[in-house]
């Protein structure tokens, strides 16, 4: 778990900078409406938890928001990672990770906003739901070199408007294919940057 944590911080604060495009466009928040479309680039940290073997993975996926009806955003993304001992202090590394995820998450629920009306931040609840496949090479785990999995993630997820959204997900993650289903806890780390909208010259 040492090791989760200090590599979630370090991804977390790399993250976490806000790109030069997004302070410039913090001048134009007096714009009615910013030229954005409904999609945006996806990228995070993702770590299952617990003792001994973990997953410690980036992902990068392209997401596609939704303003109507309960659906927020859905999603399809890759993960590339290893295996973690969390016990051993050094030599813990093994294997690799590979897999493909499809998700949708609900809509937001607000429960606060920061800022004034320029610079308005929200701050929301949402859960999201992700089928994942999964491809290994020198799987410690019981399930082999393939196998599926279905998490179910409460977050808790911060911006909104033409500006990058970061989100904290914290839930459980089934793993099938084995001789029997596991349950593993799943964190992640995400940050999502709209794209921008071409316009239309005549």
């Amino acid at each position: 778990m040492r090791r989760s944590t200090a590599s979630m911080l370090v991804v977390l604060a790399f993250l976490s900078t806000p790109p030069l495009a997004a302070q410039t466009d913090s001048a134009r928040a007096a714009a009615p409406e910013p030229a954005r479309g409904k999609s945006a680039i996806g990228v995070g940290f993702a770590a299952t938890l617990g003792n001994n073997w973990q997953i410690e993975s980036a992902e990068i996926g392209y997401v596609r928001r939704s303003s109507h009806g309960l659906v927020g955003a859905v999603s399809v993304g890759g993960r590339f990672g290893a295996f973690i001992d969390e016990g051993a202090i050094l030599g813990g590394n093994r294997g690799f990770v590979f897999a493909t995820t499809l998700a949708a998450r609900t809509a937001r629920l607000g429960l606060a906003e920061l800022g004034d009306q320029m610079n308005l931040t929200s701050l929301g609840f949402d859960v999201t739901v992700e089928a994942t496949g999964y491809l290994t090479a020198n799987s410690p785990l019981p399930q082999g070199s393939t196998w599926g999995a279905l998490a179910v993630l409460p977050a808790l997820r911060v911006g909104g408007g033409d500006g990058p959204t970061y989100g904290l997900l914290v839930g459980p993650t089934w793993f099938f294919g084995g001789p029997q289903v596991e349950v593993r806890g799943l964190l992640a780390f995400r940050v999502e940057a709209p794209l921008a909208r071409r316009e239309r010259h005549p």
